[in-house]
């Protein structure tokens, strides 16, 4: 018992993604691709965009950014559950559970917003291309950045804390893949009502505050491109936008889908169905859909592999 956060059990089991015993084989070899392409695509975004130069814009550093906190996000959640498909009883202890709250918290409120900074990126670069630099200096950039951890990190301790103080005394089976809100709050049996407003309150400000920020960019973008009288340049101004457009549209859906509602109500089945896209399967996309359409990373990739052939 841990007498300091009154709780009455000092571990918990995961259920897993699935309690059928002839899918876990099958389960583990999908997400155990699924993770060695997240990391090798993330990292290997990374350490492109380090390596050349001219992908040392705003852009590419906001995408660098994204690619850290996919890697980060995955690892967090993807291990764990791994270890669900292989064993009868998937053991987590209680602080090994709040800290996988906690960094899931913190790295799913950060992409949130740093999708939303990019998307407001895009908007300075088509709609002012002239003010560009001026508009996305190093110094505003990298306090974008800062801003977007500062306030993951300040969220993720609120929450997290006042998860914390909640008594556990019911069964201690998590019937989740990870130690998400909505699992654990069925596990309570102190009042949860601060929790629920918390998640609620937290859930829409964070959600909906970047999706208006990523719509109201793209209004302008749209209007802006709109205005372009030459079609390839509309092509051009479009294509830049898509594969954001479409990783945002993934993202932000299934987050709205499994935390805009209270506990009481949530389908704990379609929340771990939701919780696979955006912990498991928009990791691993975003570094391909930023690559493989992208012109200058395709160039830079090409030029970073001729280097190691010659050398």
């Amino acid at each position: 018992m841990a007498a300091g956060n009154h709780c009455t059990v000092t571990e918990f089991f995961l259920a897993g993604l699935s309690k059928k015993p002839e899918l876990q084989l099958p389960l583990f070899l999908l997400f155990i691709g699924i993770y060695l392409i997240t990391v090798s695509g993330n990292l290997g975004m990374i350490t492109l965009i380090g390596l050349s130069s001219h992908l040392h814009t705003p852009m590419y550093y906001f995408l660098s950014s994204l690619s850290f906190i996919d890697f980060c996000q995955s690892t967090v959640v993807i291990p764990k559950m791994l270890i669900s498909f292989l064993t009868e009883k998937n053991l987590i202890s209680y602080p090994g559970c709040m800290a996988q709250l906690y960094f899931f918290i913190t790295f799913g409120i950060a992409e949130c917003y740093t999708l939303a900074v990019m998307a407001y990126d895009r908007y300075v670069a088509i709609c002012y291309p002239l003010l560009y630099n001026a508009m996305m200096s190093p110094q505003i950039y990298t306090s974008l950045i800062s801003g977007v951890y500062i306030f993951a990190v300040l969220c993720a301790s609120v929450n997290t804390c006042f998860m914390s103080k909640i008594k556990f005394c019911k069964l201690d089976v998590i019937d989740h893949y990870f130690c998400d809100f909505l699992p654990l709050l069925k596990l309570a049996c102190s009042n949860i009502y601060v929790n629920e407003m918390l998640i609620l309150s937290f859930g829409t400000v964070n959600i909906c505050v970047p999706m208006l920020t990523v719509i109201t960019s793209y209004i302008f973008i749209i209007v802006s491109i709109l205005r372009i009288r030459s079609s390839e340049g509309r092509s051009k101004a479009f294509s830049t936008c898509s594969s954001h457009i479409s990783a945002v549209a993934v993202f932000y859906g299934s987050a709205a889908f499994t935390y805009l509602q209270p506990s009481s109500v949530s389908v704990v089945d379609q929340g771990k169905l939701s919780s696979v896209f955006y912990t498991t399967v928009v990791p691993m996309l975003n570094p391909l859909i930023y690559s493989l359409r992208n012109k200058d990373v395709i160039v830079a990739l090409k030029k970073i592999l001729e280097r190691k052939i010659f050398t």
